[in-house]
């Protein structure tokens, strides 16, 4: 079994580590490029490739423990009910995070951690607003996981998207869902307190690598031009998680594709820089 930084990082227990990875190769309702199954093994197998040094602190001095993959075959319901499994004994030891696997996963570690924590927000790094109550008939589609955390009753705040229909406008409006989506980021200053006030204390990180703009991860099923940077992603997700408790992340979406590694090893890093900007926040 592939491991989070193995060419680093001894064998260990997950009682020894605040990091949790979780492996989700599911791959059911892509809609245009496919290939996300392969994800969770590509961001492994680059994670080979990382410095422990992060550039402002080693995130591995906390632990990280790679979980074998959730079985990903049968129905999809099935499936998420494995994911919430998984999460939920994960999060036992540490933090749980999710490597994908198309998005629809996410909604296994929201059930998870809904009933461990009860409240707590979403923010969502997308190029799409994920929000469509089913699409092409099916509800658990990759497109429809936010509308599913909508019916948890669970807040989200939208960074980066920049290609959605009607029927999401609508629900955004509906709900007031917060947001500042890419042609807002790309134009105007960062606020200096990014996420509202009245958003909660507990928030889980959900990251699309379609948010990011493909000159930055182009291995994905929907690759949307004009998306977020990397020097931007980051202090996104420090602004993110300033004066808030991370109860959990995921990085998503990942499609390989031969011959591009620099897709694969992008999102390893991301994976990396997320959990030392989570190491350095949440102490």
């Amino acid at each position: 079994m592939n491991r989070f930084l193995a060419s680093e990082l001894k064998e260990t227990t997950p009682e020894q580590c605040r990091f949790q990875i979780v492996p989700v190769p599911f791959e059911a309702t892509v809609s245009y490029g496919g290939g996300t199954s392969n994800g969770p093994r590509a961001i492994l197998e680059a994670s080979d490739q990382l410095e422990l040094w992060d550039g402002e602190s080693i995130p591995a001095d906390e632990g990280i423990f790679t979980h074998t993959p959730v079985d990903c075959t049968g129905p999809t319901e099935q499936v998420l009910a494995r994911i919430e499994a998984a999460v939920t004994a994960a999060s036992e030891h540490g933090l749980p995070v999710m490597l994908g696997g198309e998005h629809s996963v996410t909604l296994g570690a929201l059930r998870a951690l809904k009933k461990k924590h009860g409240s707590f927000g979403i923010v969502q790094f997308d190029a799409h607003a994920d929000l469509r109550k089913a699409y092409e008939g099916d509800p658990y589609s990759h497109a429809s996981v936010m509308h599913r955390a909508l019916e948890l009753d669970i807040p989200i705040f939208q960074l980066g998207v920049r290609a959605f229909c009607t029927e999401e406008v609508a629900v955004r409006a509906k709900h007031n869902i917060p947001h500042i989506d890419a042609k807002e980021l790309a134009r105007e200053p960062l606020p200096e307190r990014l996420l509202p006030e009245d958003f909660p204390e507990n928030i889980y990180i959900t990251f699309d690598v379609d948010g990011l703009d493909p000159s930055v991860i182009r291995a994905t099923g929907t690759p949307v031009p004009g998306g977020i940077h990397w020097w931007q992603a980051l202090t996104l997700l420090e602004k993110a998680v300033e004066n808030r408790n991370v109860i959990g992340c995921d990085v998503v979406e990942l499609a390989p594709q031969e011959g591009d590694h620099a897709s694969d090893f992008a999102a390893a890093q991301l994976t990396y820089s997320m959990l030392g900007i989570i190491q350095r926040s949440n102490k």
